[in-house]
């Protein structure tokens, strides 16, 4: 049996979270979606809040992975321990709250998602992804695991799919919010790409007004990121899984405007 695994860019501002009320479940039931993973690091500009994360949770999203913005809301600390869907990476420390993976049903199988951090340019302290990784998979309790690896670097991300490529059944990567024509299913069996894309605003910088990153990048004080109203896009990659082999066979990019 073939299982269609949908992964969702970064989740930008209260358009982006219209936009994906609006369009994730009509694409699941159009492609035949048996599991979706959704970044929502982005939902308030920098990090989410316990209600956003219930809006992403409600649109169709099974976990809702996040990123160097966790902690953005001081008000989703108690909420990261609470539910089990939610999930910031899990090489940050220990002392941090919440949980850096999760399995869940999809279907008779079980799967694992583990969401990452990378350190290159990323001052978070954060421990290393790759032994980390090694020491969740070491614990053999899923099926198959998805890997949600929010990283700057492209040889970061690159270099981690390498790794644990035939250990995992796909990893993508997210943050950088400009989607990569690298899909590709690595020697191994792993499902892959550099980065998702974003879920927001067409006509931005990365989802924020272009006029407010311009003077950001003239020298300009720094305020609350602002997302502009207009049309959206929401940007992803279909991870088609063999469920017997636990290998991808195929990986499709999706946008819908």
């Amino acid at each position: 049996m073939l299982y269609h695994i949908l992964a969702v860019g970064d989740v930008v501002g209260e358009p982006g979270l219209r936009h994906l009320e609006r369009h994730l479940r009509p694409l699941q039931k159009l492609k035949g979606i048996a599991f979706t993973v959704v970044n929502g690091e982005n939902a308030s500009g920098t990090g989410l809040t316990p209600e956003q994360a219930q809006r992403i949770y409600a649109a169709g999203a099974d976990a809702v992975t996040l990123g160097n913005h966790t902690f953005g809301r001081a008000q989703i600390q108690t909420f990261l321990d609470d539910v089990p869907y939610l999930l910031r990476p899990a090489n940050f420390s220990a002392a941090a709250p919440g949980r850096g993976w999760g399995i869940f049903p999809m279907g008779d199988m079980r799967v694992q998602v583990v969401n990452l951090i990378g350190r290159c340019d990323l001052d978070w302290r954060a421990a290393d992804p790759f032994t980390t990784a090694d020491k969740l998979l070491s614990q053999g309790e899923a099926d198959i695991t998805l890997v949600d690896f929010h990283a700057e670097a492209t040889s970061e991300k690159l270099a981690l799919a390498y790794y644990l490529d035939g250990r995992v059944a796909a990893l993508w990567g997210t943050h950088t919010h400009v989607p990569t024509a690298d899909t590709q299913v690595f020697p191994k069996g792993t499902g892959y790409v550099t980065d998702l894309g974003m879920t927001g605003p067409i006509h931005s910088v990365l989802g924020v007004e272009p006029q407010q990153s311009i003077q950001h990048f003239l020298g300009g004080l720094p305020g609350r990121y602002r997302c502009p109203e207009g049309p959206c896009k929401l940007q992803g990659v279909i991870f088609t899984i063999d469920g017997q082999s636990r290998r991808c066979t195929a990986v499709e990019r999706v946008e819908i405007r």
